[in-house]
């Protein structure tokens, strides 16, 4: 049996829509959060399905910037029906008790010409420590597109317990991607 391994994070920022300066409407549909695991030296691409999120972002002032985002654990894809029945049981992300991951942006600064950085707070399986990540942002039509990598420990998480602690099977370093579809809201 082949086990693929989920990353899950992302952005989060606990501030309700309307205290948002600059809300964006983030289009789910053309957004994604996927990863990339490795399992027996074997990379794994997978996604998320659902997650919701809040943008307020205005590259005039990207220090007031503020960005929420919800992960449904569950609705992890990892390949195949096996594979999403596993990473969601209690050894790996434990959805039915902990079924969000979230990460709560405190600050972004501008880092050059349309790049920045976010730090924040990720919780995932009840367990939040400090993240800081790059993005860009690019303008396309009417929409702004914000995308970023980064590279997550699952053990930092208890993500793979018990036999699949072993970094050998599974590899501790998580490759997670980011690509949110925001436009002006109305």
């Amino acid at each position: 049996m082949r086990i693929r391994l989920s990353a899950l994070s992302l952005f989060v920022a606990l501030v309700p829509a309307a205290a948002m300066a600059n809300p964006l409407t983030v289009d789910l549909p053309k957004s994604e959060v996927a990863f990339v695991s490795t399992q027996m030296g074997v990379p794994v691409d997978g996604k998320f399905r659902k997650f919701a999120a809040q943008v307020d972002f205005d590259a005039k002032k990207p220090e007031a910037a503020k960005v929420k985002l919800d992960i449904d654990i569950a609705s992890i894809d990892a390949g195949s029906a096996e594979a999403n029945g596993e990473v969601v049981g209690k050894n790996w992300l434990a959805a039915a008790r902990f079924p969000q991951a979230t990460f709560v942006s405190s600050a972004v600064k501008s880092t050059g010409p349309n790049r920045y950085e976010v730090t924040g707070q990720m919780t995932i399986k009840g367990k939040t420590l400090p993240l800081t990540t790059p993005f860009s942002v690019r303008t396309q039509g009417t929409s702004q597109v914000f995308e970023g990598t980064f590279v997550m420990k699952r053990g930092d998480f208890a993500i793979g317990e018990g036999p699949w602690a072993d970094p050998e099977t599974v590899a501790n370093e998580i490759k997670v991607k980011f690509r949110l579809v925001a436009n002006p809201a109305k």
